[in-house]
């Protein structure tokens, strides 16, 4: 199993919370075009950048520049390795795999995680909780000229198995990068699950607030947290009525109206403040 998805950087503008906090060393690879200079964080059980239980420790984006622009970066006040939403983006989930089967201190799947524990308090799964990480599997990870490769290998004793690739790769003298994802079960039962890319931009530190426009090339629907007040849904835009203040958030079970079409997914973060002369 195959699957891509294609980034232009150049769409993307400010967005996202504050940034109070710099720079660390994590283990990390950074590749060049002629546009580009992205850095990605590479999968390490020990001193990772990432080591949470929600989301696919490899080709996390730590930075991509352009233009003298910086398009990821820390969007929480701290850095926990260990802390489920402590990542930057864009970065992926899987959903996990076998855990409404399995009895306490079982074990179930996340892809591109690993092997996690079950607890035995009855609950169903939630991506904040911390389980325990019981076997996260072998990662190695590779540079070439324009791409990063990830690939995690894990096998449990109940016959699911499988051999996960992630790619960050350029595209020669373009500000363009594909993200390319690998999936063989290499185990003796299926794997059902689902993936979803959860798109965390923190760009040249602008606050989100009225400054900030998200376009999408259909119309749209939203309801939730904030919306009507902080943020209005319409037509086929995103608008913050405010800039967001420390703590402050909205949130949305969904924004409808996309189809299964590739071009639902082209969808423009605009900055409108003037760019200084």
């Amino acid at each position: 199993m195959i699957f891509k998805n294609t980034w232009f950087a150049f769409i993307f503008s400010l967005t996202c919370a504050f940034n109070v906090q710099s720079q660390e060393t994590y283990p990390s690879e950074t590749i060049r075009n002629d546009a580009l200079e992205v850095l990605v964080y590479v999968p390490n059980s020990e001193i990772g950048y990432y080591r949470a239980a929600r989301f696919d420790w490899s080709g996390v984006i730590g930075s991509l520049k352009y233009k003298g622009h910086q398009y990821f970066d820390h969007w929480l006040e701290k850095h926990d390795p260990n802390n489920f939403e402590s990542i930057k983006g864009p970065v992926e989930g899987f959903a996990p795999i076998g855990f409404e089967n399995a009895d306490a201190g079982q074990t179930f799947l996340i892809i591109g995680v690993g092997s996690l524990e079950k607890p035995d308090d009855g609950k169903p799964y939630h991506f904040a909780v911390p389980y325990k990480i019981a076997n996260h599997g072998k990662w190695k990870s590779k540079k070439k000229k324009n791409r990063i490769q990830s690939t995690q290998k894990l096998a449990t004793p109940n016959g699911l198995a499988y051999e996960y690739t992630k790619i960050v790769q350029l595209v020669d003298n373009q500000p363009k990068f594909i993200l390319e994802h690998q999936l063989k079960n290499t185990g003796t039962l299926p794997i059902e699950t689902t993936v979803y890319n959860h798109n965390f931009f923190v760009i040249d530190q602008e606050p989100t607030g009225p400054n900030l426009i998200t376009r999408f090339p259909y119309p749209i629907k939203a309801e939730g947290k904030g919306f009507g007040e902080m943020i209005v849904a319409q037509n086929s835009t995103l608008t913050f009525h405010q800039k967001l203040n420390k703590g402050e958030n909205v949130y949305t079970a969904g924004i409808e109206g996309f189809g299964r079409e590739a071009k639902d997914y082209e969808f423009n973060i605009e900055n409108k403040k003037p760019v200084p002369a």
